[in-house]
């Protein structure tokens, strides 16, 4: 198997309020979109699709579920940036910068769906 591109399909009450949530603050760019569907591309990051609840395209046993206990990360190269440029543009910052002790440097904001959207970087572990 060869994959050739990888997204990750999140099922939101709002589509454009996650989409314009996206493209704001992250710089993605809407590559589809249709009546309850929105397809979000970076040429440096994976596909962001986002389903309304409710749409048939989802198996019905699923069609009620909300994305939840799914975190979005993405890796960036000047995190201590990142979280400066957001919290100046106003973005709610729902875990403030940390460092972990396994070297991970991470916040955490939240977009209008309550999606977690984690930005990280790494650093060598304190002690090593």
């Amino acid at each position: 198997m060869k994959i050739t591109a990888t997204a990750i399909s999140l099922t939101v009450d709002d589509v454009p309020a996650s989409v314009g949530f996206l493209t704001t603050h992250f710089g993605f760019q809407e590559a589809m979109a249709a009546d309850g569907f929105a397809s979000l591309t970076r040429e440096d990051a994976v596909n962001v699709i986002f389903l309304k609840r409710g749409i048939e395209v989802l198996p019905e046993g699923f069609r009620d579920q909300h994305a939840a206990g799914v975190i979005v990360a993405f890796t960036v190269d000047d995190l201590p940036a990142e979280y400066e440029r957001l919290k100046g543009a106003g973005v709610d910052i729902s875990m403030e910068l940390r460092e972990e002790p396994w070297g991970e440097r991470l916040f955490q904001v939240t977009d209008p769906n309550s999606v977690i959207i984690q930005l990280v970087d790494w650093v060598t572990p304190a002690g090593e």
